[in-house]
């Protein structure tokens, strides 16, 4: 009997957790403050295990590569004591042999290692990059409504690149450094435990600095990969809004906003410069100390000019590691801040709607029914109050009202691009919420207003995701009277669709939505006023294409120009999310109510307009 509440309550949990991942990806500055490093490795490790083998490779050349560095400098030694100082050429030469071998197989082995580390991150990072796009693609539109277009891109593009530069950087090179440094510890004690107590003097010092630097390098990388975003976001806003911008003369204002934002992202690379520099500054110092210490100490109890050299050597060689990983730490700080915002990122989808447990049935004779249904985007805003609309199979219904009265919505709904409020959506007599969504999609095709084109040619852009059938999408355009005009390209149905379809006038590109519609072939179609950007020669073409698709198909008609309604079998008339009046076009005009003040309003707007004033658009008006 508790199993439904529990598995209800950790439902609502979920939501909850999911909704306040929402919340935290919309507030910049919180970012990253509880993260740990060892949660984001774990989050990273799925896109890193398929990869594994190369890593392991690469480790395990690291391990022969950190013990040549350790062997150079007994060569060396050898070379001075044995060599040198004893005048024995032979063992002189010997020794130069054995170094010239060791440097090859050193520069052979860091090849073999980097390539198999880097490929192994630019593999994971590809698919990490993947499944960051794949994520935005299962989100509903109310996620995109909260969002800038510029930051979404710097969570696929910059922050990714931010991880993917840690393994470009050689990070498994600090598993090697760290060899390095336990190596180069045992060895010096074993040739001089006093000289090596001199030298380590330095190490306490260095640790205090690391940890230091270390909050204030992740703030500073946080704080560009922020800035990176703001900047993505401003620009990407500034073209798309070029034309606007040069109209009004509002190029100079452009410029300051792209100013400041530019500034704030300079100034948070001036502070990770300012403490890398810092850190690299404070090692060097600290290595020369070391070095200047172990030569005062030789004062007091000489060694051999060998062992001075060895000594030296190993003193380079341990605040090299020690240097190299101060940088790679600073990319790693890079790269936590980067996955961060990815990983807030897909821990931020909206969270689902609970499943129906149960649901009142609809009549299989609807193809489309919405039951008292309440619906807002902003909590506290309603858009759709207590709305009840039924739709038979076949019917062709218009759905007019002055803007914001909620026709759009409605069709958004259909589709479940949002989750209402209360009450119910049902198709083909089934809820909404019942239908796997892809599946649900499949039963709608619609013709937008604006038509996106995507990145390909005229024949994929009419399949549209489908698999693009050649002879079937010459007869769609046929049957559309369009075939002649994209058949006279240069390329014929092969003519690629350039950024946005700027390559085709705003007649071709509603001439492709209506082939993309026909082509899908769909039991209910969608229009939002498809013809509202077509001169009066395309739409005369389309008159009979539209008749031809119509045939046999519900349809839901969203009309601003009331001209295009008149053939409907039913009107609805909306206001402020109610619907307020429903009929024929002639019912609705002896009604005298509000479809009829519409009516009366636009037409006389355009008898005006034709009477000689300048033509204006008469579109419905605001409420």
């Amino acid at each position: 009997m508790s199993a439904q509440p529990q598995n209800g309550a950790a439902k609502a949990g979920r939501n909850t957790r999911a909704a306040d991942a929402v919340k935290a990806f919309h507030e910049e500055e919180r970012y990253g403050k509880d993260v740990y490093d060892w949660k984001l490795a774990k989050k990273m490790w799925p896109f890193i295990r398929p990869h594994r083998r190369l890593l392991w490779l690469s480790l395990v050349v690291i391990v022969f590569t950190s013990g040549g560095a350790l062997v150079r400098p007994l060569i060396m030694r050898a070379a001075m004591d044995d060599g040198v100082a004893a005048g024995n050429a032979h063992k002189l030469m010997q020794a130069g042999l054995c170094l010239a071998g060791v440097l090859v197989i050193e520069q052979v082995l860091g090849f073999l290692q980097m390539y198999a580390m880097q490929v192994a991150g630019a593999r994971a990072m590809a698919d990490l990059r993947g499944h960051v796009f794949r994520f935005l693609h299962r989100q509903r539109l109310g996620f995109f409504d909260r969002q800038l277009v510029g930051k979404l891109v710097s969570r696929v593009t910059n922050d990714v690149d931010a991880v993917l530069e840690l393994f470009a950087s050689g990070a498994l090179l600090s598993i090697g450094d760290l060899i390095k440094l336990v190596g180069i510890v045992v060895l010096m004690f074993s040739l001089d435990h006093r000289l090596a107590l001199v030298a380590f003097v330095g190490v306490p010092p260095v640790a205090l600095l690391v940890r230091f630097v270390r909050r204030r390098m992740r703030d500073a990388f946080r704080a560009i990969r922020s800035n990176t975003a703001r900047m993505n976001a401003t620009t990407n806003e500034q073209v798309t809004g070029m034309t606007v911008i040069q109209a009004f003369s509002r190029q100079a204002a452009a410029a300051r906003e792209f100013d400041e934002v530019n500034a704030q992202y300079r100034d948070a690379n001036n502070a990770a410069i300012k403490w890398d520099a810092i850190q690299d500054a404070a090692i060097d110092t600290i290595r020369a100390i070391c070095i200047a210490s172990i030569i005062v100490s030789l004062g007091y109890e000489p060694v051999s000019f060998g062992t001075l050299v060895a000594f030296t050597a190993y003193i380079k060689e341990f605040f090299d590691p020690i240097s190299a990983l101060a940088q790679r730490y600073t990319l790693l700080q890079s790269a936590l801040a980067g996955a961060e915002r990815v990983f807030t990122l897909l821990d931020a989808s909206d969270p689902d709607c609970p499943p129906l447990e149960r649901g009142e049935p609809g009549s299989a004779e609807l193809d489309v029914e919405l039951d008292h249904v309440e619906f807002e985007y902003k909590p506290g805003v309603p858009v759709l109050r207590d709305l009840s609309i039924k739709v038979p199979r076949g019917e062709k219904v218009a759905l007019v009202g002055p803007t914001g009265s909620g026709k759009t919505t409605i069709t958004a709904l259909l589709l479940r691009l949002y989750e209402i409020k209360s009450g119910s959506v049902r198709v083909q007599g089934k809820d909404v919420r019942r239908y796997d969504r892809e599946a649900l999609r499949r039963l709608f095709t619609v013709v937008p207003q604006d038509v996106y084109l995507f990145p390909g040619t005229v024949l994929t852009n009419v399949a549209a995701g489908e698999a693009p059938d050649r002879e079937r999408v010459e007869q769609v355009l046929k049957r559309l009277g369009a075939y002649e005009v994209f058949a006279s390209r240069e390329q014929g149905l092969d003519t690629p669709v350039l950024e946005q379809g700027k390559n085709f006038s705003t007649g071709e590109r509603q001439l492709i939505a209506f082939a993309r519609a026909m082509y899908r072939d769909a039991p209910i179609l969608i229009l939002d006023e498809a013809t509202a950007s077509i001169d009066s020669d395309t739409e005369s073409r389309l008159s009979r294409a539209l008749t031809e698709l119509l045939r046999g198909r519900t349809a839901l008609v969203i009309a601003h120009r009331l001209s295009t309604v008149r053939a409907a079998d039913r009107i609805l008339v909306l206001q402020r999310g109610r619907l307020v009046e429903q009929g024929s076009h002639d019912e609705l005009i002896r009604q005298g109510g509000l479809y009829a003040r519409l009516h009366e309003l636009q037409f006389s707007r355009t008898e005006h307009a034709s009477a000689g004033a300048l033509p204006v658009a008469a579109p419905l008006p605001a409420e």
